[in-house]
């Protein structure tokens, strides 16, 4: 087949064949409107041919060149840093609850913090991108990014600590709107969607190397977790240094009339001087985007709230972002080390090479997300990915509820007339944020338990008897505090792990791949900006409230909790959720146009093939 051979194509037949032509997989070919003025026109008329022109893809087209790699490289550090930075505090936690002496409330404004100042920094970034460009927003994320790093290797007292969690928050903000654009608008469209994935595997490897990083520095009561938060400094230095010798994106110049430098640099990363046709495209794209904005008028969201297939859309991808979030990833996320030093374990340094491990199994299992996304499709990874969340919930809440129900017995009455004094059980006494429990291992179980008042804010040891930092010297002598030895340890160890191997798949990437494909053209970026708060706001309220409910309605009733809220997450998905895969970005907005209950139904029109 020629460079330009001419093909007519009935439009009212949606199933077309290129009859006469066959495409074999080595061969890829592009196929466009043939030039004409009127064609918008015309192709939106009923029983019209539209003509189409179908060419061999040349190999310069095909070409990748290696500066594209290096540009998404440096790019996704960003994810890096939000998944290092997130992840880091999971195993800092237990050194900086000695340190700092936190009480529940004040590591749960630790974390939340930067999930606060993430959403806001997500929205201004959203401004930032628009107003200065992609490439100035990630540089001033990175240097962020150090300035946050470098306050919390330095701090010395409980409010530096949050300062530097909050300015922690803005980079992570920055970085999670812009990163994936800036890749997407980078990068040939043959690699578009394996490029912008790579961010999101960045973000479990960065939460992977920030457990190991735990690990490490565990061992270094004194000064380990200044280490663990300060590293982050080195990759936002490297995406700083790198991201001076990037260019802007050929989108963003267009936009602001640059076309001349967008030009440039396409050549650049392309590394072919044959790009006038992908100019054309973005110059298009970015007028019709102009137009739509026009049409909407200066409020998007009411009309998105006027057009019912756009509000379900919208319903939809928020309420998918809802559930990621209230599914209690970040609880396993930001507090992995201390749940498994609920769960039993007594040593800090085991509990975060434990945390390690399960961080391991989100990295491994996004990687498998990669594979399974266009074979299985997005309805079913995520459905069978909330049955493995579901699956992983129980198996936690009946861990720690038969821990509970075994708990330990006060056996041994100390001389000490307080409230710590009254409990008959470790369990009873660890749910009492002043009491720890105080007993013999002898390596045959619990021998000589009692419940003793902290010392203060300090819950290594108790303000007097025989756990008190001062006096005896009874040999295997243990202070368990806000945990009871159990033989139930492995089960929160293996929930999580299998709660990490079912989400990771799918309800990790999947809300975000959905909602970047069920808005239309003028809708997508208030759709994606709306989606993206519910998650970050849902993030905030589960993180701030985990310990509390913990002490609250008891670890084992907090899991149930969540099971409940995963059942509802399972009817939500099956009522409402379609299935996107291999339908049309014009066709989405259709899946739509009935009662929200019947959205799951198959697309009414789905062409046999598609061709980029």
């Amino acid at each position: 087949m020629s460079g330009h051979d001419m093909l007519n194509i009935d439009s009212d037949n949606e199933d077309f064949e290129l009859n006469n032509y066959s495409m074999s997989d080595e061969e890829t070919y592009l196929i466009q409107p043939a030039e004409r003025s009127d064609r918008s026109d015309y192709s939106s008329q009923p029983g019209c041919s539209t003509s189409v022109q179908v060419r061999k893809m040349e190999k310069s087209e095909k070409a990748t060149p290696g500066f594209v790699y290096i540009l998404s490289f440096f790019s996704a550090i960003g994810g890096f840093l939000f998944g290092y930075d997130t992840g880091v505090v999971s195993g800092a936690m237990l050194l900086l609850k000695d340190k700092f002496k936190l009480t529940s409330i004040k590591e749960e404004i630790i974390v939340s913090v930067t999930i606060g100042f993430a959403f806001l920094f997500a929205l201004i970034g959203g401004w930032l991108n628009d107003k200065f460009g992609r490439k100035a927003t990630t540089i001033l994320a990175s240097i962020v990014f150090t300035i946050g790093a470098g306050v919390l290797a330095a701090a010395y007292h409980f409010w530096m600590l949050v300062l530097g969690r909050a300015i922690l928050g803005m980079g992570i903000g920055m970085a999670s709107m812009t990163v994936p654009v800036y890749i997407a608008e980078c990068a040939p469209v043959h690699l578009r969607g394996r490029l912008v994935t790579l961010n999101n595997l960045f973000i479990t490897g960065g939460q992977c190397v920030a457990s190991v990083v735990d690990g490490a520095f565990s061992y270094d009561k004194e000064h380990g977790w200044r280490w663990m938060l300060g590293l982050a400094a080195v990759p936002s230095i490297i995406q700083f240094i790198g991201f001076l010798f990037l260019p802007e994106s050929p989108r963003w110049l267009v936009a602001n009339g640059k076309s001349d430098r967008a030009r440039t640099v396409l050549v650049n990363i392309r590394g072919t001087s044959d790009i006038e046709n992908e100019m054309l495209e973005i110059e298009t794209a970015v007028e019709e985007d102009r137009k739509e904005k026009l049409e909407a008028g200066s409020n998007v969201f009411m009309k998105i709230l006027r057009t019912p297939p756009v509000r379900r859309a919208l319903f939809v991808g928020c309420g998918l972002q809802l559930f990621q979030q209230l599914s209690g990833i970040n609880t396993v996320m930001y507090y992995s080390a201390t749940i498994i030093k609920m769960s039993g374990v007594r040593s800090q340094s085991d509990a975060i090479w434990l945390a390690a491990a399960t961080a391991g199994v989100n990295f491994v299992f996004t990687i498998v997300a990669l594979f399974l996304v266009e074979r299985l499709g997005r309805k079913k990874l995520i459905m069978g990915s909330l049955f493995g969340v579901l699956l992983s919930l129980v198996v936690l809440a009946v861990g720690f509820q038969l821990a509970a129900y075994n708990s330990p017995p006060v056996t041994f009455t100390e001389n000490i007339n307080d409230t710590c004094h009254s409990y008959r059980w470790c369990e009873d006494c660890i749910e009492n944020t002043d009491c720890g429990f105080c007993y013999n291992d002898y390596g045959n179980g619990v021998v000589n338990g009692s419940c003793m008042s902290i010392d203060g804010d300090d819950s290594t040891h108790s303000i007097d008897g025989r756990c008190n930092a001062t006096t005896g010297d009874e040999p295997d002598l243990v202070f368990a505090y806000q945990y009871c030895p159990t033989d139930y340890s492995w089960m929160g160890i293996m929930g999580l792990g299998i709660y990490l191997m079912f989400f990771a798949p799918g309800m990790g990437p999947m809300p975000w791949t959905i909602n970047s494909e069920i808005y239309p053209l003028w809708a997508r970026s208030t759709g994606n900006s709306l989606a993206t708060a519910t998650n970050w706001l849902s993030n905030l309220v589960v993180s701030m409230t985990f310990l509390t409910l913990t002490e609250t309605i008891t670890k084992y009733g907090t899991y149930w909790l969540f099971v409940g809220i995963v059942i509802l997450g399972l009817v939500f998905m099956g009522l409402t959720l379609p299935e996107t895969r291999g339908t049309k970005l014009e066709e989405v907005e259709m899946l739509f146009e009935g009662p929200l209950c019947s959205c799951s139904r198959e697309p009414i029109s789905k062409s046999k093939k598609q061709y980029n």
